[in-house]
């Protein structure tokens, strides 16, 4: 989980922590330990994909603090700011993205430079290792990618909001609905 409030592009409070599960008690007090309890004129949200409950956790807990503080609300793919970070780290101008997607699965997105929009596919590591050429790849599942290829610069790097201004504005929109890399795993009843 990762939140940080900003003024203009000056970050003013930030947390940033690995958390297993949780998100839906841990969110809300996590912002309102920020300053000024977090309150903002302009809220941007990850849209995904991850893990299916906490997209919509993030997604519900920023509409309404949105809804309640008036202030304006935008989403991004959340592999757009691992990218950031990625790129932050190594100086790349563009970079593959490649994290844990469940079930023995990678997410993974090539050739991410700023601005790029964002196609993430959902597959086995040894299928991200034959679609994924970039040099420098980013990503909680970096390493094992770039020791499985044989090749390349790795770069650990989790989505942290604390970068969210080296998102381009190209990245962020406004239709906030849940990015899902492959169907949830919950169907239902008949």
């Amino acid at each position: 989980m990762s939140v940080a409030l900003f003024d203009g592009e000056q970050l003013i409070g930030h947390r940033h922590v690995l958390i297993g599960r949780g998100h839906a008690e841990q969110l809300l007090p996590t912002i309102s330990d920020l300053p000024d309890g977090g309150r903002a004129t302009a809220i941007c949200v990850g849209c995904g994909p991850g893990s299916f409950t906490g997209q919509r956790i993030g997604i519900a807990a920023a509409k309404a603090l949105a809804f309640g503080w008036g202030a304006d609300l935008k989403g991004f793919n959340t592999l757009s700011l691992v990218a950031a970070h990625g790129r932050s780290l190594s100086g790349a101008d563009q970079l593959a993205v490649v994290i844990d997607g469940g079930h023995g699965e990678w997410l993974v997105a090539g050739g991410q430079a700023m601005n790029d929009p964002v196609v993430v596919n959902s597959c086995t590591p040894d299928a991200a290792v034959s679609c994924i050429t970039d040099q420098h790849v980013a990503g909680q599942r970096a390493v094992d990618f770039v020791s499985l290829r044989g090749f390349g610069q790795a770069w650990p790097a989790e989505a942290d909001a604390r970068l969210f201004p080296f998102l381009g504005p190209k990245e962020i929109f406004g239709d906030l609905r849940p990015l899902y890399a492959r169907p949830p795993d919950a169907k239902v009843a008949a």
